[in-house]
């Protein structure tokens, strides 16, 4: 199944993990340590997010340490942008609105 990063920020877990690992890498028992969840669990959350590419791996010595990629949450802003147009355009319409209101 193809993942996207989407699929990766739709789970609460994964949100947390991207937030953790924002901040500085981490392994996956130091990440887990941050949840109740089972390690197991946690290490398929990761598995997720490396497969949607919103981590990255890195192997120094005998431990992997998983670091976020903010690149890719560049697609996310790209979706965005098209709804904050119309958001903006709204808002400029409701601007005119209420000063028109204001003024009579």
């Amino acid at each position: 199944m193809r993942r996207d990063i989407f699929h990766a920020i739709a789970d609460p877990t994964r949100r947390a993990i991207l937030s953790l690992i924002a901040l500085q890498a981490m392994t996956p028992n130091a990440i887990a340590e941050h949840f109740d969840s089972s390690r197991q669990a946690i290490s398929k959350h990761i598995q997720i997010l490396a497969e949607c590419k919103v981590v990255e791996q890195q192997q120094h010595g005998r431990e992997i340490y998983y670091q976020f990629n903010p690149k890719k949450m560049k697609e996310i802003d790209k979706w965005l942008e098209q709804f904050r147009r119309i958001w903006e355009q709204r808002f400029d319409k409701l601007d005119s609105v209420l000063k028109q209101l204001k003024t009579k």
